[in-house]
């Protein structure tokens, strides 16, 4: 098997997709199997790799954090032409992702996409509500070639059918390094010695600090905590992203902002806090929610979207209605005041959380490719002889 992979996004940027994207390059790496990445350039340092190739990017406008790849189509041709790949997987819908789709039908080899995020739903958070319906008509033209389209949870599966019941759709889950990510790296003393914080209680937020995360819910579930239960609890905020600068400055009592963290840090962080609230209801899955859960935290979340799938109500932590902070808040403030109902949420976290393996999903996905490329060896033959 020899796979093309086209990504508008990839490490050292720091996203889901991008994340999961490293662990995928990795697990190819380590069973053999041939690949070419085609990715952006970062304004970061990367190491060289010969399966990779950075093509030229600047800031997306609309989220600077994030690149958009200027492609050169003779280098990738050239690429391609020497590798000769099977199978072409396409992760993002833009420039690269275009490009991906191009060679693929020129040369009429088999190609996938994974879906990863509900750009249609980010649309709403910027005032670009308009953009929707054009949106959803680039997207259903952009996969209709695909084989497959990979998706990370049920409820998107679900909503994608929906749009465009057409479609072959396949469930890519994800998976958590629970060695990493655990409750054993708690450290007592963590926040007090690093942060200078000193209550008891630390509520937890990880990922970008942007709109489509619902960043005020977050905020505004901590200032409405009762005062019994706010006077000894403190708000920890993980991550960066556009919103960071204006809210940093305007909330920092008992808020701590600590910009974007990775490694060993961030696990000590998960593993020290008490519950983690993550109110998005725009996620296709919520890699941070099962980092968090492996760290045997309760979790606070919205209804809706991916996280859903991993968080069971009154079990692991509890769904709130998007945006309904009147519902956070009592959820959260039900967990400040029973340590014991938090420690039997807590173990029930981390016992789902070991049951998500990365290795049994890759070996999924790979099979899934298998299948895919044997199907259209088998096919090609009788088309040519058809053809004749």
């Amino acid at each position: 098997m020899r796979i093309a992979i086209f990504t508008d996004t990839y490490t050292p940027e720091i996203n889901g997709v991008a994340l999961t994207l490293e662990r995928y390059v990795n697990y190819l790496d380590n069973q053999g199997i041939e690949y070419r990445l085609f990715a952006p350039t970062s304004p970061s340092p990367v190491p060289n790799a010969p399966e990779i190739l950075r093509l030229t990017s600047v800031p997306f406008l609309l989220y600077r954090n994030c690149r958009l790849a200027l492609p050169n189509p003779a280098p990738i041709k050239q690429v391609l032409d020497d590798f000769k790949p099977n199978l072409i997987h396409i992760a993002t819908p833009f420039t690269l992702g275009l490009c991906g789709l191009h060679y693929g039908k020129k040369h009429q080899i088999p190609m996938v996409a994974s879906y990863h995020t509900h750009f249609d739903n980010y649309l709403e958070y910027y005032h670009l509500h308009f953009l929707k319906y054009y949106a959803q008509k680039y997207l259903d033209w952009f996969h209709r070639p695909f084989e497959k389209i990979y998706v990370p949870s049920q409820s998107t599966k679900e909503k994608l059918i929906l749009q465009n019941s057409n479609q072959s759709y396949e469930i890519w889950s994800r998976g958590v390094d629970h060695h990493f990510f655990s409750p054993f790296k708690r450290c007592k003393h963590l926040f007090k010695e690093h942060y200078q914080i000193y209550e008891n209680n630390i509520i937890l937020y990880v990922g970008r600090i942007a709109a489509e995360k619902d960043i005020d819910i977050v905020l505004e579930t901590f200032e409405h905590l009762p005062d019994k239960v706010k006077k000894d609890s403190h708000l920890v905020m993980v991550g960066d992203g556009p919103l960071f600068p204006a809210l940093s400055s305007a909330h920092h009592d008992k808020v701590t902002w600590t910009g974007f963290i990775k490694g060993e840090a961030l696990a000590q962080i998960y593993a020290s806090s008490d519950l983690f609230l993550f109110p998005s209801p725009t996620e296709t899955f919520g890699n941070v929610v099962l980092e968090a859960l492996a760290s045997g935290l309760p979790v606070i979340t919205a209804s809706t979207g991916g996280v859903k799938h991993l968080v069971t109500d009154k079990v692991t932590g509890y769904l709130c209605e998007p945006k309904q902070v009147d519902m956070f808040v009592e959820r959260t403030t039900t967990l400040l005041s029973n340590p014991s109902l938090r420690h039997h949420f807590s173990k029930a976290a981390r016992q789902f959380a070991m049951t998500q393996s990365w290795e049994h999903i890759f070996q999924q996905l790979i099979a899934s490719f298998r299948d895919i490329t044997k199907e259209n060896q088998e096919f090609s033959p009788i088309v040519k002889k058809m053809s004749v």
